[in-house]
């Protein structure tokens, strides 16, 4: 079982190593404001994300084994659950895996944000030329403070 929990480890890595990789890419892409960068990106995440399925389902699988042979949840899976299917073997390796993965996963998880802020900004940015090209009324306050566009309700009646 520890045999093959490393080979899935392992698996799981070079995949999260990719994903991380695209992820890191298309911030940059995003950076330099490359539309077609962005865009290539992201089909590459998404066949990424596809192959990550079957490592997930294959994740799923052993940890269903482990927790029928141990008689808990699947949820009460982890790896020294794993490890102690079999005491004689050293688990250091899978450890080290396990925790080198976890980093992965929060690493790109984090960027990940990032990027989704960056696209959110250049949105707004471009909402916002849109508007102004086109001359529509928005949403907001002028520089004296006063609305510019037709307010459906106040909240509070400031008049004073």
């Amino acid at each position: 079982m520890t045999a093959e929990l490393v080979q899935h480890l392992t698996r799981q890595i070079r995949s999260a190593k990719r994903l991380l990789e695209i992820v890191v890419a298309q911030g940059a892409a995003i950076r330099a404001r490359d539309v077609d960068g962005v865009l290539a990106r992201l089909a590459e995440l998404q066949g990424e994300m596809a192959q990550r399925l079957v490592l997930e389902q294959e994740r799923e699988r052993l940890i269903a084994g482990v927790a029928t042979r141990l008689g808990v949840r699947p949820d009460e899976v982890d790896i020294e659950a794993v490890l102690a299917l079999e005491p004689a073997v050293d688990g250091s390796e899978a450890r080290r895996l396990s925790a080198e993965l976890k980093g992965l996963v929060d690493e790109t998880a984090r960027l990940h944000g990032q990027n989704q802020v960056l696209i959110r900004q250049e949105l707004s940015f471009l909402d916002h030329l849109m508007r102004l090209l086109s001359g529509a009324w928005q949403a907001g306050y002028s520089p004296t403070g006063m609305t510019r566009a037709p307010q459906t309700s106040n909240a509070v009646n400031a008049v004073a």
